[in-house]
């Protein structure tokens, strides 16, 4: 039996909420119930005016890895829908947000760069789950909840119908139905050309961008730029705004981002300081380090296979995301996607410090598989997604052989929204998805 802990503090207000913070306190590994423990904090939000004792919990699991939940004010998005029939928990996952945090700035505390990547390979989907596990409980009393897992929430929520299937009343998924078997190479491979797609179709809405982005490439590859705060912005840093490219409102961002990238100076053009602050602000990890951690670890399924940055290899051998090669023709710029690489661990200040780490994750074998196929054949929990058509950060083939492989799984399928839908959708991808696992659509 797992050993835990808990600490509720008195509840608070916003407007049309009740808030109420909770810490727990969980075993660092699961498999050690005596061992260290580390805290979780999660945010219990209920409407104004009901009983929450008298509801039924909905566990909200934030995309990432290595994002706290989303920090609400009153009832938006789909804490709206959620509101008028469940109490929420807003769980920060293990290092991040109020939880035990894991950054530059605490992980020495664990001792050598190898250590320090032993305690984050306690950090995947598999330890989430178990925390989940341990803190159910503390809150239902036992009861079975109901889980919606955005993006890599998704993913923990497969893992959780994988190895804890009666603690969920409903599964809830918004674009993340992860492979039940690809390796990190088979997901990078599959994700290039979904990256380039979006390049093309921004650069076909918007396309005086693709000069703007080869001469701020090229200015880039000439001068040595700093963001405020010592962030290094090369032309491969650069490229990194393309992860904007996944949201509804990501390509209308990156053009105004470049539409007044440089200013005159006395010493000639220069990029400016609001085009250095807005790409600061959107290539910093200092918020997530971890995202750039264990990004390709959750992806990690073959205990003899390391990740060996895998994202990095995979666009090695694909000369149209080369800047140089780029620069030589004619071809318009492609931003990245959702990659780590190994110079995001030389440019940014967050990552810096934790270079050997990084190299030691990526060099680690021993990874499990995270998913059950055999017993998610035989799943018995109502499960509903919403698969977003060509999503950014997802491959959507994916989505879909996991979707057909999951018993009684239905599918939402749309291009009405890109990856952030459950949030740029307010109340409408929640109630979809009810309504599904209900048998109401």
């Amino acid at each position: 039996m797992t050993s835990s802990h808990h600490r509720q503090q008195p509840s608070y207000r916003q407007p049309g909420v009740v808030l109420t913070d909770h810490h727990f306190s969980v075993p660092l590994d699961h498999d050690r119930p005596d061992g260290e423990h580390i805290e979780l904090y999660a945010r219990e939000v209920s409407a104004t005016g009901t009983d929450p004792a008298g509801l039924p919990w909905l566990l909200y699991l934030e995309g990432g890895p290595g994002f706290g939940a989303r920090r609400f004010t009153g009832r938006q998005a789909w804490l709206e829908r959620a509101l008028t029939e469940y109490r929420v928990l807003l769980l920060d996952q293990r290092g991040t947000g109020r939880s035990t945090p894991a950054n530059r700035q605490t992980l020495p505390l664990r001792g050598t760069p190898y250590q320090q990547a032993e305690y984050l390979a306690h950090f995947r989907a598999d330890s989430i789950v178990r925390d989940c596990e341990a803190i159910r409980p503390l809150l239902t009393g036992g009861a079975p909840w109901t889980v919606l897992g955005q993006s890599f929430g998704g993913f923990c929520t497969t893992h959780y119908l994988s190895t804890a299937p009666d603690a969920l009343s409903a599964a809830l998924v918004t674009g993340g139905l992860p492979s039940l078997d690809a390796t990190a190479d088979t997901v990078y491979a599959a994700a290039f050309p979904r990256i380039e797609r979006k390049n093309l179709a921004h650069y076909a809405r918007y396309p005086m961008d693709a000069e703007r982005a080869r001469r701020i490439a090229a200015h880039l590859t000439e001068h040595r730029v700093e963001l405020p705060g010592g962030h290094l912005l090369t032309a491969e840093a650069f490229q990194s705004l393309g992860i904007l490219l996944g949201t509804g409102d990501g390509s209308h961002q990156l053009h105004y981002l470049l539409e007044d990238a440089f200013v005159p100076t006395p010493t000639g053009p220069a990029l400016s300081d609001a085009f250095l602050e807005g790409a600061r602000s959107l290539l910093s990890y200092a918020g997530h380090p971890l995202y750039a951690l264990v990004h390709e670890a959750i992806y990690a399924q073959d205990p003899a296979t390391p990740t060996a940055w895998a994202a990095d290899r995979i666009r090695a051998g694909l000369p149209r995301f080369d800047v140089a090669e780029t620069l030589a023709g004619d071809e318009p710029l492609l931003f990245g996607g959702e990659t780590i690489h190994p110079w995001h661990f030389t440019t940014d200040p967050a990552l810096v410090p934790l270079r050997e780490t990084a190299e030691i994750l990526a060099a680690r074998t021993g990874w499990q598989p995270l998913y059950d196929p055999a017993r998610l054949a035989a799943n018995e929990v109502p499960v509903a997604a919403a698969v977003y058509h060509d999503d950014l950060y997802v491959d959507t083939g994916h989505s879909l052989r996991t979707a057909r492989a999951i018993r009684g799984l239905r599918t939402w399928v749309t291009d009405e929204f890109e990856h952030d839908g459950v949030r740029a959708g307010g109340t409408r991808v929640l109630d979809r998805l009810l309504d599904l696992v209900r048998g109401d659509a």
